[in-house]
Formats: C-alpha cells, sequence, structure tokens
C-alpha cells in the first residue's frame, strides 16, 4: 500500500483557461482575449485569487495597448500575493507561488519600459533578478533569466520598442 497523495480535483476555470490559451496558440489572440474575459467576468475582482492571477496574466499577453496590458499585469501580480502554495498546489502539485513572480516582476518591468517609465521598470526588473532563483533551470527558467537580461539593457538604452519575444508584440 502506498501513501501518495489525492489527486487534485479538476478545476472547471484552469480548463477554460487552458483552452482559451490554445486559441493563442493558434494565432488567433482575439478568441483568446474574448474567451479570458469572460472568465474575468465570472470570476470576478474578489474570486479566487489563483484564478485572478491565472487569468490576468494571460489577459496581458494578448491585450494590444499597453495601459490596459499593465492594468491586468497588475491585477495579475496583486493576485499572486494573495494566492498561497497551498492553493496553487491544489491545481498542481508542482507548483509554488514564489515561482510565478519572477515572470510578473518581469512582464511589469517590460511594459513599464515600452511606456517610457524606466524607473519603474527597473524596480521591477530588480524584483525579478531577486526572486530568479526559484526558477527551475530548463527551458522556462532560462527564457525568464534571458528575457530579464534583454529587458534590462533595453531599459538601459532607452528603448520603447516591443521586444520581439515579447507575448504582447
Amino acid at each position: 500500500m502506498t501513501d501518495a497523495s489525492p489527486a487534485p480535483a479538476p478545476d472547471p476555470v484552469m480548463q477554460r483557461v487552458t483552452e482559451a490559451v490554445a486559441f493563442g496558440h493558434q494565432d488567433d489572440r482575439e478568441a483568446t482575449r474574448s474567451a479570458l474575459l469572460a472568465l474575468w467576468a465570472e470570476v470576478g475582482d474578489d474570486g479566487d485569487a489563483f484564478h485572478r492571477c491565472v487569468i490576468a496574466h494571460y489577459l496581458a499577453d494578448v491585450t494590444p495597448d499597453a495601459e490596459e496590458e499593465l492594468a491586468w499585469d497588475q491585477r495579475a501580480l496583486a493576485a499572486a500575493y494573495e494566492t498561497t502554495d497551498e492553493r496553487a498546489r491544489s491545481y498542481h502539485a508542482s507548483l509554488a507561488i514564489a515561482g510565478f513572480f519572477p515572470s510578473l516582476h518581469l512582464n511589469l518591468a517590460d511594459v513599464l519600459r515600452r511606456l517610457g517609465r524606466f524607473e519603474e521598470a527597473s524596480a521591477h526588473v530588480e524584483h525579478t533578478a531577486a526572486r530568479v532563483d526559484v526558477l527551475p533551470h530548463d527551458g522556462y527558467g532560462t527564457t525568464i533569466r534571458e528575457s530579464l537580461e534583454g529587458v534590462r539593457a533595453m531599459i538601459a538604452a532607452g528603448d520603447t520598442s516591443a521586444r520581439d519575444s515579447s507575448p504582447s508584440s
């Protein structure tokens, strides 16, 4: 007999997030955006913080207006601070909320940079740099680390152009 933890219960909201994001992988960003906005309306501004974090994070990626993208990135970060490891693990056993922060801060740094708000962008770059040690040394971790260096260099150069690898570009 093994002492295995029970599998997490299915999460219908996260399933719908996954389905919505799949539209984006098919180059249908508007379908992704529409589906995520509908989910946000259902979850609400005071709904489950884990759901709000994930939905807002993906919404920022498919929002063409930088100011609106910034608002979604800010919502994602605020919701992450309300989320616990226990809640993240209830969706997937490998998740820890600390692993969300490097990406969330990096996204904020990038959009603030594109808006010419370099001082604020630099602060989020430093938050990212302080947290990248929690990321695995895999493809995802490498992407975040490389993007961090790219955003840092663009801030130093006063560059407000969109990065080729930016999800919102």
